[in-house]
């Protein structure tokens, strides 16, 4: 059997949704190249979770509950897996994951953007960042790479620039290199299950079953280990504040906490909308407008946090934006469950 040296897999779709992170649009991706509904499987979980054992400085961290893959963590009401393969080093993970393209599979791989030429932050920052591959051509020494985050790059790099990019050891150099350094990227890559013959159907059912858990989740116990639910929630950011008033430096890790809760909220907002649309709920769309306010919150948390590195925003500043944010989510939660019985 000869084995070729090239091959691009078609219809591979490129899914963007505004301010979430190559996490969300690289699954986005895999779900739409394998027929699966995106935002009604991104979008339905929404809660809170922070595990500081789990912390990882990485753009695609998201907490996982315990036994959870990444993919089960992110899309929990859909029949989703993800494992992350390690090789033992860039010649193995190249290989892998051409055989996973060969076979007809897009790969979501690990990547350092510093060595991504397609990237602003080419040769400039280290960041921990994932991309879609989906092609190569040996003869050319080339590889087809997909990244749907903004400024978007769909098409062919030289295949050692991406064995560098995922090769490295992403160093933290000088103050730009923030947030996603200093953990090595390690050649990971992906490996992603997808039943798309046992989806959900996305109907009133489902809708009710999934704003229920989510109501349920949020009210769920907070332990000493993780920072769970609203209560969870609420004493994660009264601890940031008391971290930050006794000198502690917490910029990095609350841009990834927030990072995380940002894009699930925003999605969650969406997903609420798509369904007051489809199942013609006014009601639900005023309630999605709430949670998307709940996501602008985010957004300004993560831009406060980063801005506490050099003493722009103090405590005290912090503390009325977190209060805020607190009080707005509580209102938006007695929205949805004053509105489920209804539906």
């Amino acid at each position: 059997m000869i084995n070729p040296s090239s091959h691009v897999i078609e219809a591979v779709p490129s899914w963007r949704y505004d301010v979430v992170g190559c996490l969300w649009t690289s699954a986005g991706t895999l779900l739409g190249f394998h027929g699966a509904p995106i935002l009604e499987t991104l979008g339905a979980a929404w809660g809170f979770r922070h595990d500081p054992a789990q912390l990882r400085r990485e753009e695609y961290y998201f907490p996982c509950p315990p036994g959870a893959s990444l993919w089960e963590a992110i899309a929990p009401y859909h029949p989703v897996r993800s494992t992350w393969r390690e090789p033992a080093d860039a010649e193995e993970g190249w290989a892998q994951v051409r055989d996973e393209v060969l076979a007809g599979w897009p790969v979501i791989v690990a990547a350092d953007n510093f060595d991504l030429p397609f990237r602003p932050a080419y040769q400039d920052v280290h960041t921990n960042h994932l991309v879609v591959v989906y092609g190569f051509d040996e003869a050319r020494s080339t590889v087809r790479v997909l990244d749907a985050v903004p400024p978007r790059f769909d098409g062919d790099i030289a295949i050692k620039e991406l064995m560098a990019a995922r090769d490295s050891n992403n160093p933290e150099l000088h103050a730009r290199d923030m947030f996603f350094t200093n953990r090595p990227i390690a050649n990971r890559w992906l490996e992603v299950e997808i039943d798309t013959a046992a989806f959900p159907a996305f109907d009133l059912d489902t809708l009710r079953r999934t704003i229920r858990s989510n109501l349920d989740g949020f009210r769920a116990e907070s332990s000493v280990e993780a920072f769970v639910g609203a209560g969870g929630q609420r004493r994660y950011l009264r601890d940031v504040v008391v971290r930050l008033r006794a000198g502690e430096t917490i910029c990095d890790e609350l841009f990834l906490v927030a990072g995380a809760v940002l894009a699930q909220t925003a999605l969650h907002a969406a997903w609420l909308a798509l369904a007051a649309q489809r199942f013609d709920i006014p009601r639900l769309a005023v309630a999605a407008r709430s949670v998307e306010r709940i996501a602008h919150h985010w957004s300004a948390v993560r831009i406060a946090g980063a801005l506490t590195r050099n003493g722009e925003y103090e405590p005290a500043r912090l503390e009325r934006r977190f209060h805020v944010l607190v009080d707005d989510h509580g209102r938006a939660l007695d929205e949805l469950e004053f509105l489920l019985p209804s539906l």
